[in-house]
């Protein structure tokens, strides 16, 4: 998806994927489009966030997200979608956040290159 990652990261990411639900960019278009209500979350650091981000997203970087999301408005059967970079490190937030007890959670396979490469986000210029 872009970048060369450890095995062990790898490891990591692909048990976290195992237990959690995944949407790919067409189910979320079409989430973003079927009336219910839905928080999306963008769990990249904080530069890349500063650097473009989607129209409305949270920003809570999966180095804080377990810590600070209880801060935030969000019920625990929330429909939530979280993205980051490719898919990876939203995939281990997500089984981060189902640990926590929320029941709707999604990590966008794909992430933010999925966003920008189909126009529902663009860098910032």
């Amino acid at each position: 998806m872009g970048k060369k990652h450890s095995p062990r990261f790898l490891a990591t990411v692909e048990q976290s994927r195992a237990v959690i639900q995944e949407c790919d960019i067409e189910r979320f278009s079409s989430m973003l489009n079927d009336g219910q209500e839905l928080t999306v979350i963008d769990v990249r650091e904080q530069h890349e966030y500063d650097a473009g981000s989607f129209k409305g997203a949270l920003h809570l970087s999966k180095g804080v997200i377990e810590r600070d999301i209880e801060k935030h408005p969000i019920s625990e059967d929330a429909r939530i979608v979280l993205y980051c970079g490719g898919g990876f490190r939203s995939a281990i937030a997500a089984e981060s956040l189902t640990r926590m007890g929320y029941t709707n959670v999604y990590s966008l396979w794909g992430g933010w290159r999925s966003l920008v490469a189909t126009d529902l986000a663009s860098p910032n210029q």
